[in-house]
């Protein structure tokens, strides 16, 4: 499968209806991911942390690197499928995807501790088809929880990348969720 790139943005062009949602930088270059925020929201939680904070030991690579429990809203009318991203902007060598799952059904409302829903996996950027937990080389960093309520499935096979889900995804998008927690390495 060819890995495509993510539209994104040189600093300093306007895009009306569309917000950032992460920053990094490569050299002289800045590149921005885009959103359109015109896409409705859903409430996407946890029990096992909130919005920016920490995300427990135990679904990490210093604990038992255990999927955290994940809940929503019902998606909106029309949905077909959900797909779910996990990453790190905060990574030194760029985002960092940490689980790609997509074709979730849309009756799904949540996804317990340690599990993955009926679902076709991507592979993250360990190279595996499944939740690889926050292992940062140092500092804080933040994840990226995403959820995406879609007017299809995606014709897309399993070890499909980020990329090509998101670019699969385009015009498809119905709503949204998203939660952020953190993770720093106490060594």
């Amino acid at each position: 499968m060819k890995r495509k790139e993510s539209p994104r943005l040189q600093a300093g062009e306007y895009v009306k209806g569309l917000m950032l949602t992460a920053c990094e930088a490569s050299g002289d270059r800045v590149t921005l991911e885009v959103v359109d925020d015109t896409v409705p929201t859903m409430n996407l939680s946890s029990t096992a942390f909130t919005v920016h904070t920490a995300i427990p030991k135990k679904y990490t690579c210093d604990g038992d690197d255990l999927s955290p429990p994940l809940n929503w809203d019902a998606p909106p009318e029309g949905t077909q499928s959900l797909a779910l991203i996990v990453d790190d902007p905060d990574a030194p060598v760029g985002t960092f995807v940490h689980w790609v799952v997509f074709d979730i059904s849309p009756e799904t409302r949540q996804i317990a501790e340690g599990r993955a829903p009926s679902c076709t996996f991507g592979q993250n950027d360990f190279g595996k088809q499944k939740y690889g937990g926050p292992c940062p080389p140092g500092g804080t960093h933040r994840y990226f929880f995403k959820l995406y309520a879609l007017d299809t499935t995606l014709d897309l096979e399993a070890g499909a990348t980020k990329a090509d889900v998101l670019e699969a995804m385009e015009g498809h998008v119905l709503a949204r969720g998203e939660l952020v927690g953190t993770y720093s390495r106490q060594r």
